[in-house]
């Protein structure tokens, strides 16, 4: 059975830190894009960064940019999202979704999601 699981999300302190990581069994991830979205409570899902199967890296959000770096580890068929500077806005959660080579932003054209994991800031 294909399967992603996220995991690493929690409760921090804005300013801290978090790595989510999108493992995947069941398949190897080395000819899919990954990629990572967020959904704020209220507010529709929306792509934040994606990877191709070359490790071209793609973000959706400029204001996440400098903030959020995907990457991915072919051995242990894992991608992760590093979050840094975290802020109360960034509360959400976020899943990962794959699609066979490419990246693209909408998530209509994701057809496997992992169950998401919960990431919330606050002092």
């Amino acid at each position: 059975q294909e399967q992603l699981v996220e995991s690493g999300g929690g409760l921090v302190h804005p300013g801290d830190s978090l790595r989510l990581s999108c493992a995947a069994s069941g398949f190897t991830l080395d000819n899919y894009a990954i990629a990572w979205f967020h959904q704020i409570a209220g507010k529709e899902r929306e792509a934040i960064s994606c990877i191709g199967n070359r490790g071209v890296s793609h973000y959706s959000v400029d204001s996440l940019k400098g903030r959020f770096t995907i990457s991915r580890d072919h051995a242990k068929n894992t991608v992760y999202l590093q979050m840094t500077s975290l802020k109360p806005e960034d509360t959400a959660i976020y899943s990962c979704a794959t699609r066979r080579y490419y990246c693209k932003r909408s998530s209509e054209f994701y057809n496997n999601w992992g169950q998401g994991t919960q990431v919330t800031v606050s002092s």
